[in-house]
């Protein structure tokens, strides 16, 4: 796990040791156990990279970047490539020798090897960069799910090119601070932080993001650039396997994916929350015998918080006897560090949330764990949100009886995973197109009557194209939405953010995209099924976790008692001076500045103060 970036330019000025000097300081908590750098300065091309190195593989200096190869190619790379000694292994096969025990160079050789096709053999996170000093052409690619970030900028009027693992580094060499007002307008509106019709946005007007699944080609010599996808999940695929052989086959994934994401040269632990997403990687890692393993979990617990999850964390600890960490975020801590958050995290965030995991990755730091396997991502791929079980029962009206559906949907309100269902449910199963549409209208209506939002700035910045609503017709349709489309990147960008910010590394052993394409390939009937959501995993781990792990009620999200905080006198203070900040940037109109203070939990939909604090941060 490190820090990249780097320029390509024919202005040599631009490309300076102090420039990339500069750009690497910025991300030294991306990688406080070393630095490199390469420079190449020729007539009408300079270039410059720059690398922050968090040792975790290999930690010797071999494995060192930029990272030099074949007398042709120069790599800079931020990630873990998991099945490496396999990968290894097999171009050994076809002649090329290792001097390394990293996965660095088998990047790099495998790069040699299969050119832009290389990513279809790494089962891993990565973003990375590397320099065909023969074909004077730079390649550049982000993982599946975007667990890596990868954000650039190109001015194509000065052939000039700079690429970096955070913005904060673009910025330290003169890019733009410049804000993407349609993006903050429906930041504040609606809490997004994506436009889906424009993926390669950021929340910078000049600096744009490589999407997951993604590659970028840059030829200087033509000032060409291009980029194009790569890989997708496939949600039309369709495999047929009795149940309990596709239980025992997704639990073999899942091990495997967990065991993989366990081997490190550094002591590796895990979060744990309530859930059985985190209880589940727990169990599998105790049973691993996996020498990296420290037995250590992190988790954030709030006593006295109606969703508070440590009597369920302690069925877990004590069921295995591992060694429990815990943190108590609080109201204080959230203002005192609220500046630093920001910082780290660079665009804005949903909610306090996002504060609650900082806190667990420091406690990590505390304790010296510098890997953490985390749960995230198993809600998107298993159906574990709420939202999805209407979807699938919808699906199901088309295949089963109206009796059928309403005993499973009484058994789903029994356990808490559902509210209603009823003929709306029947419509939309029938004309989903007009579901969509309906629900798009919804969403533009909500975005155009929120209160206190100046008129003119709201004209000038609504763009309704960034509100979109799939057309769902099955369940793998609306996952497949929030996986690859706009959800859980938004996630991966919290995690990566907060880990890095405390030289941590998080794996996530749900990403596998061969786990999430099996899972996807399955019947929907397998992610929901007997009243529960996540059936699969349930299954799966019945007998290795504590059943009131297995079958709890209902979805507990990572909440800390944010409501509670907003009514704080330290955060009252900070959500004034907010709104006032926004009147005087004519985003909000005066009258917000005598309304009542709106605190809301942390994923209530109108969370318009917290949004509001975390939006004024961002305007100089």
């Amino acid at each position: 796990m490190c820090g990249i970036s780097g320029i390509l330019s024919p202005h040599s000025e631009k490309v300076s040791a102090q420039v990339l000097k500069s750009m690497n300081d910025t991300l030294i908590h991306r990688g406080p156990d070393g630095e490199g750098y390469y420079q190449s300065h020729e007539d009408n091309l300079h270039i410059g990279f720059a690398h922050r190195r968090l040792s975790i593989i290999d930690l010797t200096d071999n494995s060192a970047q930029p990272f030099h190869y074949l007398e042709r190619f120069v790599l800079i790379y931020n990630g873990e490539i998991y099945n490496y000694k396999e990968l290894r292994h097999s171009l050994e096969s076809q002649g090329y020798i290792f001097a390394t025990t990293g996965d660095t160079e088998v990047v790099a050789a495998a790069f040699a090897c299969y050119g832009e096709g290389c990513m279809d053999h790494f089962d891993g996170m990565f973003a990375f960069a590397i320099w065909d000093r023969k074909e004077k052409n730079l390649f550049c690619a982000r993982d599946r799910f975007g667990e890596k970030p990868f954000y650039y900028h190109y001015d194509q009027a000065r052939q000039e090119f700079y690429f970096a693992s955070e913005m904060k580094a673009l910025f330290a060499c003169g890019i733009s601070r410049e804000i993407n007002h349609q993006k903050l307008y429906d930041y504040i509106t609606l809490g997004y932080t994506k436009n889906v019709s424009y993926p390669d946005n950021s929340f910078y007007q000049f600096i744009h993001q490589l999407p997951p699944s993604h590659y970028l080609k840059f030829w200087p010599a033509r000032n060409i650039l291009e980029t194009g996808r790569y890989w997708d999940l496939d949600k039309e695929n369709t495999i047929d396997m009795y149940a309990d052989q596709a239980v025992e086959k997704f639990h073999e994934m899942l091990r495997s994916s967990v065991e993989l994401r366990l081997h490190s040269d550094v002591a590796a632990g895990t979060s744990l929350s309530g859930g059985i997403d985190s209880s589940s990687i727990l169990a599998i890692a105790e049973s691993s015998g996996i020498s990296a393993y420290s037995h250590k979990a992190f988790s954030a617990v709030f006593p006295g918080f109606e969703k508070d999850e440590s009597s369920l964390i302690h069925k877990t600890i004590t069921r295995f006897n591992a060694d429990l960490f815990s943190v108590t975020p609080s109201a204080d801590g959230l203002a005192e560090k609220m500046k630093k958050l920001l910082y780290h995290q660079e665009e804005p965030f949903g909610s306090a949330s996002v504060f609650a995991q900082f806190e667990v990755y420091a406690l990590a730091k505390e304790h010296n764990i510098k890997v953490l396997l985390d749960g995230q991502g198993a809600d998107e791929i298993l159906g574990g949100y709420k939202k999805y079980v209407p979807w699938y029962l919808q699906e199901k009206i088309q295949t089963d009886s109206w009796k059928t559906i309403t005993a499973e949907a009484a058994a789903l309100k029994e356990n808490e995973f559902l509210t209603e269902f009823g003929w709306k449910n029947r419509f939309a199963t029938m004309m989903p197109s007009v579901v969509a549409a309906q629900l798009k209208s919804r969403v533009l209506q909500k975005r155009s009557s929120t209160p206190y939002i100046d008129k003119v700035y709201a004209k000038t910045y609504a763009d309704p194209s960034s509100v979109f609503k799939p057309l769902v017709e099955k369940l793998n349709d609306i996952q497949y939405h929030d996986t690859m489309v706009m959800g859980l990147e938004e996630l991966l960008r919290y995690a990566d953010r907060n880990s890095m910010a405390n030289s941590r590394e998080v794996r996530l052993p749900f990403l596998s995209h061969k786990l999430v394409q099996f899972v996807f390939s399955l019947p929907s009937s397998f992610r929901v099924r007997n009243g529960f959501t996540k059936w699969i995993l349930r299954k799966a781990m019945d007998d290795k976790l504590p059943a009131a792990i297995i079958w709890q009620k209902g979805k507990t999200g990572f909440e800390p008692p944010q409501k509670q905080w907003m009514q704080s006198p330290a955060i009252i203070e900070n959500v004034l001076e907010a709104r006032k900040k926004l009147v005087r940037e004519k985003i909000c109109t005066p009258d917000v500045l005598n309304a009542p203070l709106q605190p809301s939990d942390a994923h209530d939909e109108n969370n318009f103060d917290w949004r509001c604090w975390v939006a004024s941060a961002f305007i100089s």
